[in-house]
């Protein structure tokens, strides 16, 4: 019985790391219109931004570098980050949820960790 639970334990494991390969892909860029413009360096100056990578989450007023990612069963991605936001010194650790859009499974929306919906981006071209 024993064996029987650990190879149940190690499918969910395996089942939660699929639904990670198969839900939500970071390995491309992802932003909105000024993110996705702004990738490879701050080309355009705008008030609202965000560039989501594989690494970090950037908006026009912060910069969050990623240091952990897990896969929810559900296909949502919960990071842990570091933030460093304009104006001030230091960073502070915060979670984000990113999740498929209801509206557009192509689009991935971002929240904070009290709910608060960043936005909504899409992969970049």
């Amino acid at each position: 019985m024993r064996a029987l639970n650990l190879a149940i334990a190690a499918a969910s494991l395996l089942t939660a790391g699929s639904a990670f390969a198969a839900g939500i892909d970071l390995s491309k860029p992802y932003g909105d219109k000024y993110g996705c413009i702004n990738r490879n360096g701050q080309e355009v100056a705008a008030d609202q931004m965000l560039l989501l990578t594989d690494k970090e989450l950037i908006t026009a007023a912060s910069a969050c570098t990623f240091s952990d990612k897990q896969a929810q069963a559900d296909g949502s991605l919960v990071v842990t980050a570091k933030c460093e936001a304009e104006g001030e010194e230091g960073q502070s650790p915060t979670k984000f949820i990113i999740k498929r859009s209801k509206k557009n499974a192509k689009k991935l929306v971002v929240t904070d960790e009290d709910g608060h919906v960043m936005g909504e981006v899409s992969r970049c071209k």
